[in-house]
């Protein structure tokens, strides 16, 4: 049982369903990948009852929804709820899909042993969700696993580097951006997360804790720029990083480019995450970051669909 049709929830659903598992996948308009062993159903997740029922004989529930970025604090509670609580009913092992958002600010590489400090809105929302599935997993209620990677790379997926600097710097322009372009990144890819939530699913160590996605060494946001444009015959980028005034202006008049003000902190100093441990335990390595990008191009110019 899958919630969301995403970069991630269709990765998901592909790869169990190449595994010949029976997949049910749950989005408000019933979309997502045309494939027979996919059922796809139109329904209202925040529904408890109603995804209780969808759920009912599922082995996992995965959470692989997306509310709007600027909708989080609104949309995820009432969400989450109803996913726990459809775990607590049917007995599905609750598998979240999340980021690296309720850690906040750390110095030097993020553990799965990093306490979540986070003190924005969107990390404050992501820690809640992990804590209330924590609690009801300790008290015997639940199942439950969280798996959390960085910004995404592949097709479809939306991230600074794929919305506001590839798109440019491959048609030629200069992207202006609100990050130092040159601070070391952690990219995940999303076919990475897919497999890391199928990973731990089943796999009794996996649940009562965290993982974060095996994800590649860091590079910069230059770096994925610039391979990017030589790998697609365009010329060097150009980039300058965007004043924090000029972001505190837009966010005036975009929600969007207010809700990037909050995590300012991940982007203008190297923000690196460490993986080692779900590749250790669950022997997933990371795609290579050459191949991840790859695909990322192919789509941001056209070439393929999510």
């Amino acid at each position: 049982m899958i919630v969301g049709a995403g970069p991630v929830g269709s990765a998901t659903a592909r790869l169990l369903a190449g595994r010949l598992e029976k997949v049910r996948l749950v989005t408000r308009r019933g979309t997502g990948p045309e494939h027979p062993a996919i059922e796809r159903v139109a329904a209202d997740a925040t529904d408890a009852a109603g995804l209780a029922r969808l759920t009912e004989g599922a082995v996992a529930l995965y959470n692989c929804a997306s509310p709007p970025y600027h909708r989080w604090a609104r949309d995820w509670p009432p969400l989450a709820d109803a996913l726990l609580s459809a775990a607590r009913r049917t007995g599905a092992v609750l598998v979240t899909t999340s980021n690296l958002y309720g850690y906040g600010p750390v110095d030097g590489p993020i553990t799965e042993q990093a306490p979540l400090r986070a003190e924005g809105v969107k990390g404050r929302v992501r820690a809640g969700m992990w804590r209330d599935a924590l609690a009801a997993h300790e008290a015997g209620e639940v199942r439950a696993t969280e798996v959390r990677g960085s910004d995404y790379l592949g097709a479809g997926t939306q991230s600074l580097l794929t919305v506001a600097v590839l798109p440019k710097v491959l048609a030629g322009r200069r992207a202006v951006v609100p990050a130092d372009p040159d601070a070391a990144h952690s990219w995940t890819y999303v076919g990475d997360v897919a497999r890391t939530l199928v990973a731990v699913a089943t796999d009794e160590r996996a649940w009562g804790r965290p993982w974060h996605v095996p994800t590649a060494p860091p590079h910069s946001i230059r770096d994925l720029a610039t391979a990017a444009c030589a790998g697609a015959g365009a010329p060097a980028p150009r980039l300058a990083p965007m004043p924090g005034a000029v972001l505190w202006l837009g966010g005036l008049v975009s929600p969007l480019v207010r809700e990037l003000r909050e995590t300012q902190y991940q982007f203008r100093k190297p923000f690196v995450m460490d993986s080692t441990a779900a590749t250790t335990t669950f022997g997933i390595h990371p795609t290579a970051i050459e191949d991840a990008l790859e695909e990322t191009v192919r789509a941001v110019r056209g070439g393929e669909d999510d």
